[in-house]
């Protein structure tokens, strides 16, 4: 069985002690590889960092996320990014999107940030990885002007409706599960099934969105069979079906 945990802040504080241990461990469960969101220009040393000490097990992506984008400093870290994606590889851009969960804060400079990187991403031929939080309608709505046969991503951490689902999916984009499908009376997990599982990426946020019985606590890769195990349940079919199907739309959207 092999396993990707598609989103894992893994270079995070929370990790310093114990980083080994806990690629150890994800390893062990049949989780072989990692890919590693960036916040902004600031994660990359360290993510480079993981690269390099585990090659072809961590694979560094690189974006501004919604919530680190400030007008004082957006062109800064924007022409910073572009530099790093000339002078290294990296398997995806992300996290980037859109987040008003608190406020309509800096939403003009959120959706410029958004759709620059879009571009980066289609140019360079590279997945994007989508944060969305009270954002939903902006969100599709760039996402439509962008539609070409080279937008393809994942939706990270997705927490709409059924309608929304298919509405990502019919622009080409996945839909990346984590911990919450395990929270007690979470919708998604309600409808989940009515969704093809092609279109499906499993992932931790790691270190956040443990599954049950973790919630709450630190979240770490290996948690992602748990992720899995509630899947088998919802979809009523083998853990190790779902695995190999899971693994093909990685295959598929980050290496081909």
């Amino acid at each position: 069985m092999k396993i990707t945990d598609t989103h894992a802040h893994l270079y995070m504080k929370e990790f310093s002690e114990d980083i080994d241990s806990v690629i150890q461990k994800a390893i062990h469960l049949g989780i072989h590889r990692f890919f590693i969101p960036s916040i902004d220009t600031s994660d990359i040393p360290n993510i480079l960092k993981l690269e390099k000490k585990y090659p072809n097990i961590c694979y560094p992506m690189i974006g501004l996320h919604p919530n680190k984008v400030f007008p004082n400093n957006l062109e800064k870290e924007l022409n910073s990014i572009e530099k790093w994606l000339l002078k290294h590889s990296f398997i995806s851009i992300g996290e980037i999107g859109m987040d008003l969960y608190l406020e309509n804060k800096f939403v003009s400079e959120q959706e410029y940030a958004f759709q620059t990187q879009i571009k980066w991403a289609k140019k360079k031929k590279l997945p994007i990885v989508i944060h969305c939080r009270q954002a939903f309608d902006y969100i599709f709505h760039i996402l439509s002007k962008e539609k070409s046969s080279s937008l393809r991503g994942v939706f990270h951490c997705f927490s709409g409706t059924l309608e929304e689902a298919k509405k990502i999916i019919d622009l080409g984009i996945k839909i990346g599960i984590g911990g919450m499908i395990t929270f007690k009376n979470n919708h998604v997990s309600q409808f989940l099934h009515k969704i093809s599982l092609d279109h499906i990426m499993l992932e931790t946020d790691s270190p956040y969105l443990s599954p049950h019985p973790f919630r709450g606590k630190r979240n770490e890769p290996k948690n992602l069979r748990i992720i899995l195990k509630k899947l088998s349940q919802i979809y009523s079919t083998s853990e190790e079906k779902i695995a190999n199907i899971i693994h093909m739309n990685v295959e598929n959207l980050f290496f081909s």
